[in-house]
């Protein structure tokens, strides 16, 4: 009796053993799949679906061999999760869709798929905390938000909804994905179908939704200063300069010392003169021409010295830095500096002295550089032209400086021929203007047509630009180079390019998806649809299929326009990065050591982010007139 027991034992202990490492990996894949979630001893069992006893009664003791082994943990509620150590990241909320979002991360190389109920009641630009998932349905990596780090606004614009028993507020913004309640209390008094702004006051939880108080009130929605004005607020842009900023700008003199231009290269006998639109207030660059003893061509490329009047660290200097960019709204301007500065003090206007910085170029007619010089100068521009004068001067071969003129866009001519020549992508996009009435409402649309004027001062802006950088990059022979700003321009993702190439396939054209052939490819692609139906929408998606350009302290090549180094100088006026060169230029023209390196790249980042929403909010009024 005592042997068949032992024997029984004996088997029944082999056939637990079996049941306990099948059940094992089980319990683990369980848990693995859903790693943020904890499951109790009961509802393992019902997940996995075994119904016989003699198997679930062996639960209890895999469950106890994992907790053993390191493999799962057992939380103080007595449930149990995954115990493989989750990656966890940083990064920020595009709330793109209603039941999913994404969130891009610098640590990924792909954006995070998030579903609607793991985002922790995050929203779109939120900065949040999230942990990755072992495993993915689809091609994207997926998490869940853990943490909601920083709100990307704590005010909202919208059209108030007004019922008999609540109001709330539907965002303008489509990735916001849920109405506002409102506090009717604490509000400022809307009418329905106001658009107004709302100061967030609750945000949503699991046991309340998003609620706020309107602060202001915009005018009625669909009138075009409201809807303006709502753009504006949508994107955060200033509606005016702060007193302490208009005070500090109004106090700077216009007088320019002896001293001053005793320490300047003094361009006033040399002609020179700006082309710009024809209702353009500021003018930030200029161009000197004359000929040499020796026969070659000397370029100057002036650009507004913004930097003499922009003390660093100043009021003026905080608000430009904060503002990064002047953006352009169909209707009107929000500039970076205040019209004291823009308008006045460093704006080249004809027939007056103005303090610049320069590159002056030495060329031959072939538009090869012989010799180079930077530095600080003060110019007298002889006469402004338009966009339209100066075609004039250079189809009819007669007028004022048109010889000057000629010779300009011959040289300029070259420079693009070479830039093509190298790889640069033509990119010859139809930008539009519109013609509004004195209330703002649009009367029509006005395609710009870019000719040989534009070419040529966007030429010599190009030439200087490039000129700058590689100076710079060139100063240190070592690998260790003075900090400095620089335009980069990745090459694109092969994968939106493969992507952009079989649409094209559609219309009948073929592009070249290889890294060093797709430049070429994509502009004899812009050749061929010239005039087409199909040319706007394959323009449009062969953009998007590119990298985005940014500024940054990292000295890469810039793919679009086929330069080993490039920045941008020629535009302090509305541009903070250029500011930010000047001063780095001058610095170590004076022979000064390099700048911090951590400090220029976190401006950098803030000038691109800036540089992106000013975009974002230039396209939102183009689509709305």
């Amino acid at each position: 009796m005592s042997r068949k027991k032992r024997k029984g034992t004996t088997k029944g202990s082999a056939g637990g053993v079996q049941y306990i490492n099948k059940l094992k990996p089980k319990i683990k894949a369980l848990l693995d799949s859903k790693p943020a979630q904890a499951f109790s001893e009961k509802q393992i069992r019902r997940r996995l679906g075994f119904k016989k006893k003699s198997i679930t009664i062996f639960i209890p003791v895999a469950i106890n061999q994992l907790l053993k082994e390191g493999k799962i943990s057992r939380l103080r509620n007595g449930s149990f999760k995954t115990a493989s150590k989750l990656e966890e990241v940083t990064g920020v909320v595009d709330h793109v869709n209603a039941r999913y979002a994404y969130i891009v991360s610098s640590d990924q190389e792909s954006d995070i798929y998030v579903r609607e109920r793991d985002l922790h009641h995050a929203m779109d630009g939120d900065t949040v905390k999230l942990i990755l998932y072992p495993h993915t349905t689809g091609k994207s990596p997926e998490g869940k938000v853990t943490n909601v780090i920083k709100r990307s606004r704590d005010r909202m614009v919208g059209r108030i909804e007004v019922t008999p028993r609540f109001s709330y507020v539907v965002p303008d913004n489509r990735k916001i994905h849920q109405d506002i309640l409102i506090d009717l209390e604490n509000s400022v008094k809307a009418a329905h179908h106001d658009k107004v702004i709302v100061e967030v006051t609750q945000w949503p939880s699991r046991s309340a939704g998003l609620a706020g108080k309107v602060v202001q009130v915009l005018g009625k929605a669909g009138e075009h200063n409201a809807e303006i004005h709502s753009i504006m607020a949508e994107f955060d842009l200033p509606f005016s300069f702060p007193d302490k900023v208009i005070q500090e700008a109004e106090k700077i003199s216009d007088k320019i010392s002896r001293e001053e231009v005793a320490a300047r290269k003094d361009f006033r006998e040399v002609l020179t003169f700006t082309i710009d639109p024809d209702d353009a207030k500021d003018f930030d660059d200029a161009l000197s021409f004359r000929t040499l003893d020796n026969g070659n061509i000397e370029v100057g490329v002036h650009i507004a010295d913004v930097t003499h009047y922009l003390s660093s660290g100043s009021n003026l200097d905080e608000e430009a830095l904060d503002r990064g960019t002047s953006v352009y709204l169909v209707d009107r301007t929000i500039p970076m500096l205040p019209e004291r500065l823009s308008n006045a003090l460093c704006s080249l206007r004809p027939q007056e002295e103005k303090l610049t910085f320069s590159a002056v170029f030495e060329m031959d007619q072939q538009a090869k550089v012989i010799n180079e010089w930077f530095g600080k100068t003060i110019i007298f521009s002889d006469r402004r032209y338009t966009y339209e004068e100066a075609q004039q001067c250079l189809e009819e071969g007669s007028g004022e400086h048109a010889a000057e003129l000629t010779i300009l866009n011959k040289i300029a001519k070259e420079l693009r021929k070479e830039r093509f020549a190298q790889g640069a992508v033509n990119f010859e996009t139809i930008e539009v203007k519109f013609k509004l009435d004195e209330n703002g409402k649009p009367l029509g649309i006005i395609p710009k047509v870019r000719k040989d004027a534009h070419k040529l001062i966007e030429e010599f802006m190009l030439l200087a630009n490039k000129r700058v950088a590689s100076f710079v990059f060139s100063l240190k022979k070592s690998k260790e180079k003075d900090t400095f700003v620089y335009r980069t321009h990745d090459f694109p993702d092969p994968e939106k390019v493969t992507a952009f190439s079989n649409f094209a396939k559609k219309f009948g054209h073929s592009v070249n998806v290889r890294e060093n052939s797709a430049a070429r490819s994509i502009n004899t692609l812009m050749d061929e649809i010239e005039g087409k139906p199909e040319q706007n929408v394959l323009q449009q998606l062969a953009i998007r299929a590119m990298a985005k350009a940014k500024y940054t302290t990292e000295a890469k090549g810039h793919f679009g326009l086929a330069f080993e180094h490039y920045t941008h100088f020629t535009s302090p006026i509305r541009r903070y990065p250029d500011v930010m060169v000047h001063r780095l230029l001058f610095q170590y023209l004076q022979g000064g050591k390099s700048a911090n390196g951590t400090e220029y790249e976190e401006k950098c980042e803030h000038a691109s982010e800036r540089e992106k929403r000013a975009a974002d909010a230039e396209r939102a009024s183009i689509k709305y007139k």
